[in-house]
C-alpha cells in the first residue's frame, strides 16, 4: 500500500471518517506530513494526528484540520 494510502486510511479509521474534506499531503521523502480538512471537535483532531503518528512515528506534522 503506498504511503499516503496508509497515512489516509489510518486517520480514516482512527477519526471514525469525521474529518470532513479531509487532504494529507506528504512531502519528498516522507518526513513532513500536512493534514488538512474539517473536524466538529479538537479531540477529532487530536485523533487525526494520532492515526497520522501510527504509520509515520518519527515525522513532522502540521495538523492543519480547521475545528467549527
Amino acid at each position: 500500500m503506498p504511503l499516503l494510502d496508509l497515512v489516509t486510511q489510518r486517520v480514516t479509521d482512527r477519526t471514525g471518517r469525521r474529518v470532513r474534506n479531509l487532504e494529507v499531503e506528504i512531502a519528498t521523502g516522507g518526513e513532513r506530513v500536512v493534514i488538512r480538512g474539517r473536524a466538529n471537535s479538537y479531540h477529532v483532531k487530536q485523533l487525526a494526528q494520532e492515526g497520522v503518528f501510527e504509520a509515520l512515528p518519527n515525522v513532522r506534522l502540521e495538523n492543519a484540520i480547521v475545528v467549527e
